[in-house]
C-alpha cells in the first residue's frame, strides 16, 4: 500500500510560522547593532552611547555576536521553539536596555526598539507568557530609567514616557496573538489541504500503477506523460520513465495515434493493432483526448491484449460459424456443384463459338472460387477440435517441407529453410500447424517472387528475445504488402491489388488457426524489400494441461 503523509504534520504548520518569525526577528537583531555602530561612528554629536560608552559598544557587540550565534541555533532547529524564543526576548530586554541606559534614558528614544521582539514572541509562545515578557521588559526599562535618574541623567518626565512604552508592548503582546492565533489556523488548514492533496495523488499514482488495463498518457510533444506497469510491460517489456519520446518506445503506435488524430472517424472500432514487446501479443489500442481538440491536447491511450478477448469469444464465433457453415454446405455448395457441371457439359459441345467458350470458362472459374470460399469456411469451422502435441518444431518442418516440395513442384533453392541452432519444442495442433504453414507457403510463392527473381522463400526458427518463446519466420523478395493494405491483409475476404482471384480467407484462416493454438500471427515489412509473416508460439515454460 503507498505511505501515506501523517495528517500529524498539519498541526506543525504554527511551528513552521513560529520559526520563520523568530528568522525575521533575528534579522532584526542583526541589523540593530550594525546601525548603531553607524550612529556611534559617523554622526557628530554622538547621538547614541554619550552616557556609558563602553558600556554601549560592549552590549552592541556581544548583542551582534548573540545574534550571529542565533543563525545556526535557527538553523539546526535547536533547542525548542518555546526555549528559543524565551531566551532571545530575555536577551532582548537585557540588551536594549543596556543600550538605552548607556545612552542618557528614555531621551535617546532605544527603549521603542523592545516593542517589535516582545510582541512577535506572541507567534511562538501562549499568550500568557508573552504578556510575561512584556511586563519584564517594562520593569526593565522603569528601572534603567530610575539607575539614569540617580545618576543624575534623567529627568522625572522619562518615567511617563518608560511606562508608555510598557503599555505599548502590552497593547501589541495583546493585538499580535489573535493574529498569530488566526494565521496558525491558517496554515494548519492550508497545510491539511497539501496533505489532502498529497495523499490524494499518491494514491491516485497507486491505482494507476496496479491496474489491470494498461494505459499511458501522451502529450501533446508526443512524449510519455505517465504509464502504467502493465503498459510498460506490453511496450517495452520493462519500465519506462516518464518523458520518454513515445517514438523510442513504440513507433508502430506513435503511427496508430499520428493516423488517428488525423483522420475524423473511429478508429477503435477497426483492427489496428501492434504487436508487444515480446512478440506474443496482439495489443488493441484506444485513444480518448483529454480535452477538447485532438491536436495539442495529452491524449489518454487504453492498451487492450486482444489475444485474451480472442480466447473469450472463440466459442461463441466457433458456434456461428457450425451453424453458418452447415448452411452453406446445403443451400450453397450443391447448386453451385450442379452449375459448374453444367457449364463444364456445355463447354464439350462441338457448335460453340469461342465468345461462347469464353462465357463458360468465366462460369467454371467463378464456381470454382466460391467453391474454395466454401472450402475454406468448412475447415475454419472445425478448428474446435483442437489437439494440441507437443513438437520438435525444426524436425517437423523439414517433414513438412519435404511434401510442400513436392506437391508444389518446386526445389530447395527456391523455399529454403535454415534450421535452428537447437531443438525447438512448442505446443500445438499439428493439423492447425500444417494447414496455417501450408497457406503461408502458398502466398508466398505465388505473391512473394516475380518470374525475374531468383530469390527464394526462407524460412527460420529461433527464439525471441527476452522472453524465449518459439517463433518461425516465412520471409520473401517480392513487392510486399502496399501501406494502405498493411491494416486489414488479416481482414476476411479480403485481396490485395497482388492477390486477383484469391478468396482472401488465406491469412484470416492462418491468424485464427494460431489464435485457437495459443500463437500469434504477425506481419512487418522485411528490411530490403518483402514480407515477414511470424508465428509466435505460446511461452513452453506455461503449456496447459489438456
Amino acid at each position: 500500500m503507498p505511505s501515506f503523509l501523517e495528517e500529524s504534520g498539519a498541526s506543525s504548520s504554527s511551528t513552521h510560522l513560529a520559526w520563520r518569525v523568530v528568522t525575521l526577528v533575528n534579522v532584526f537583531r542583526l541589523l540593530v547593532p550594525l546601525l548603531l555602530a553607524l550612529l556611534l561612528v559617523m554622526v557628530s554629536p554622538i547621538p547614541v552611547g554619550q552616557a556609558h560608552p563602553a558600556l554601549f559598544v560592549a552590549a552592541l557587540v556581544a548583542y551582534f555576536l548573540f545574534a550571529v550565534g542565533m543563525i545556526v541555533s535557527i538553523k539546526k532547529r535547536w533547542p525548542g521553539i518555546g526555549v528559543q524564543t524565551s531566551i532571545s526576548v530575555g536577551v532582548d530586554i537585557l540588551a536594549i536596555s543596556l543600550f538605552t541606559y548607556a545612552s542618557g534614558g528614555m531621551s535617546s528614544g532605544l527603549a521603542a526598539l523592545l516593542v517589535l521582539p516582545v510582541g512577535a514572541a506572541s507567534f511562538g509562545v501562549r499568550q500568557r507568557l508573552s504578556l510575561t515578557f512584556a511586563a519584564v521588559g517594562t520593569l526593565a526599562l522603569l528601572f534603567q530609567q530610575m539607575m539614569t535618574s540617580l545618576a543624575g541623567r534623567g529627568d522625572t518626565t522619562d518615567f511617563a514616557a518608560s511606562g508608555i512604552v510598557g503599555a505599548l508592548m502590552f497593547i501589541v503582546t495583546l493585538g499580535v496573538s489573535p493574529l498569530a492565533r488566526s494565521l496558525r489556523e491558517s496554515e494548519e488548514r492550508v497545510r491539511q489541504r497539501e496533505v489532502d492533496v498529497a495523499n490524494l495523488a499518491e494514491l491516485n499514482q497507486f491505482i494507476v500503477q496496479h491496474l489491470r488495463e494498461s494505459i499511458l498518457v501522451v502529450d501533446e510533444n508526443d512524449s510519455i506523460r505517465l504509464i502504467n506497469e502493465s503498459a510498460a510491460t506490453l511496450l517495452n517489456g520493462g519500465p519506462v520513465t516518464a518523458g520518454t519520446p513515445l517514438g523510442e518506445i513504440s513507433p508502430r503506435l506513435l503511427y496508430l495515434l499520428e493516423a488517428w488524430r488525423r483522420n475524423s472517424y473511429d478508429w477503435q472500432s477497426t483492427t489496428l493493432s501492434l504487436v508487444s514487446s515480446d512478440g506474443g501479443s496482439l495489443v488493441q489500442p484506444h485513444f480518448v483526448t483529454l480535452e477538447n481538440a485532438k491536436r495539442g491536447r495529452p491524449t489518454l491511450v487504453f492498451l487492450e491484449d486482444t489475444t485474451l478477448i480472442a480466447e473469450r469469444v472463440q466459442q461463441t464465433k466457433l458456434a456461428a460459424l457450425g451453424r453458418l457453415s452447415a448452411s452453406i454446405a446445403h443451400e450453397i455448395r450443391n447448386p453451385v456443384g450442379a452449375m459448374s457441371h453444367a457449364a463444364q457439359l456445355l463447354a464439350e459441345a462441338p457448335s460453340l463459338s469461342p465468345q461462347e467458350r469464353r462465357l463458360t470458362s468465366i462460369i467454371t472459374t467463378n464456381a470454382e472460387r466460391v467453391s474454395n470460399i466454401i472450402d475454406s469456411v468448412l475447415q475454419l469451422s472445425r478448428r474446435d477440435s483442437r489437439r494440441p502435441e507437443r513438437i520438435e518444431i525444426n524436425g517437423w518442418l523439414e517433414e513438412f517441407l519435404s511434401e510442400f516440395r513436392l506437391t508444389a513442384q518446386v526445389d530447395e533453392k527456391t523455399l529454403r529453410f535454415e534450421r535452428g541452432a537447437a531443438d525447438i519444442d512448442v505446443r500445438g495442433d499439428p493439423t492447425h500447424l500444417h494447414q496455417l504453414l501450408w497457406n503461408l507457403c502458398e502466398n508466398a510463392l505465388k505473391y512473394g517472387r516475380s518470374s525475374q527473381s531468383s530469390e527464394p522463400v526462407e524460412i527460420f526458427t529461433g527464439r525471441m528475445a527476452g522472453t524465449d518463446r518459439p517463433y518461425l519466420e516465412v520471409l520473401d523478395r517480392g513487392p510486399g504488402i502496399g501501406h494502405d493494405d498493411t491494416e486489414r491483409i488479416f481482414e476476411p475476404f479480403f485481396t490485395s491489388s497482388h492477390s486477383q482471384g484469391g478468396t482472401g480467407l488465406g491469412l484470416f484462416i492462418a491468424r485464427e488457426l494460431a489464435q485457437t493454438n495459443r500463437a500469434v500471427l504477425v506481419y512487418e515489412p522485411r528490411l530490403g524489400g518483402g514480407s515477414i509473416f511470424r508465428i509466435v508460439f505460446a511461452d513452453p515454460q506455461r503449456w496447459e494441461a489438456q
